[in-house]
């Protein structure tokens, strides 16, 4: 979290002693004025940025976290997030400072900080709700990790045990948050690039973490689960995973069936520009066929949410309605 106030000084007043007056000097100019640090630079607000409180610093790595979080706010404007607009009411300005929490480089500031952000801290995970609907239990957990490049990490609370779905960026406020709601039983990684930090949030949680072997590299050589094959694998009786390598060998969809919510990492993903589904092939491990037959076999699976590790969620009227824009996205790829 990055926040920005004035901090005035007072002028401190010295007994003086009577001295004689010495004729003045001439002062010479450095022939270079001083430069600020590379950092420092970065650290500036963007002329991108409509005048007023909150700004966003050329440090964004635009992840789209802060745009679909608080789109009322935040835009993208060459190449990068912006403030579009300043919050105009008390409903924007608390999006906006849950933006400002999550973002993954602190690109976000505000010159006027408050108490407000500690209540807003206090927030997360914050339940999911698009459209005025409530997927009860399922929340977004914030504080997105610059090292999965903003990726978005979910909490789902169960009988049967809570799970993580991939890493945030590990803080302690947020810890005692989840402990509050049951803590995790698991922690379930999407892929390898999503992996944050893992190893702290498997420290505090004592939660047994998932990933595909395809995806066991260095970073998580330790992970006590390790799926092999092309399963699909359950978790209880409630949660199926669905191998769909393509982005990475061993990207793997989390499908919690009785709420019809898919949880897809970085395999598929909404558009930002449109309602299409895209695929992020600029970052994909493996070829475009192989990911566009994973994209099938979701074809067989009964979900109406679509919840991605980047980008806006969504909700589809129906299994028909699902099945029509993964129809739309293979012709898009194929044709």
């Amino acid at each position: 979290m990055a926040l920005m106030m004035n901090l005035g000084g007072a002028a401190a007043s010295f007994p003086t002693a009577a001295v004689q007056p010495r004729p003045r000097r001439r002062v010479l100019q450095p022939s270079c004025h001083a430069t600020a640090s590379p950092a420092a630079l970065n650290r500036r607000r963007r002329p991108q940025n409509v005048p007023g409180d909150f700004f966003v610093d050329h440090r964004c790595i635009d992840c789209q976290a802060c745009r679909w979080i608080a789109p009322e706010v935040f835009k993208r404007v060459d190449g990068q997030s912006a403030v579009a607009a300043q919050p105009r009411s008390e409903e924007e300005r608390t999006k906006a400072l849950q933006a400002l929490l999550s973002c993954p480089t602190s690109s976000i500031h505000t010159h006027r900080p408050s108490e407000h952000i500690i209540q807003v801290q206090d927030m997360f995970p914050l339940p999911i709700i698009q459209d005025d609907d409530l997927l009860p239990g399922i929340y977004h957990c914030g504080y997105h990790s610059e090292d999965s490049y903003g990726a978005t990490s979910y909490l789902v609370t169960h009988p049967q045990g809570n799970i993580l779905i991939d890493s945030p960026r590990y803080n302690p406020k947020l810890a005692s948050n989840i402990e509050k709601l049951g803590g995790a039983r698991y922690m379930f990684l999407t892929h390898i690039d999503d992996v944050a930090d893992h190893r702290k949030w498997a420290e505090r949680l004592k939660c047994v973490r998932i990933i595909h072997s395809g995806d066991a590299e260095e970073s998580t050589v330790d992970v006590e689960w390790k799926l092999d094959g092309n399963g699909p694998w359950n978790i209880g009786t409630d949660f199926e995973l669905i191998h769909t390598p393509g982005h990475t060998q061993g990207s793997v969809c989390l499908y919690y069936k009785p709420l019809k919510v898919l949880f897809t990492g970085d395999h598929v993903a909404k558009s930002e520009d449109s309602d299409d589904l895209t695929l992020f092939l600029m970052y994909s491990k493996q070829s475009v066929s192989l990911q566009l037959e994973s994209i099938r076999k979701l074809l067989e699976v009964e979900f109406e949410w679509l919840l991605p590790g980047h980008g806006h969620r969504i909700k589809y009227k129906d299994v028909q309605a699902k099945n029509a824009a993964m129809e739309s996205l293979l012709a898009n790829y194929t044709s």
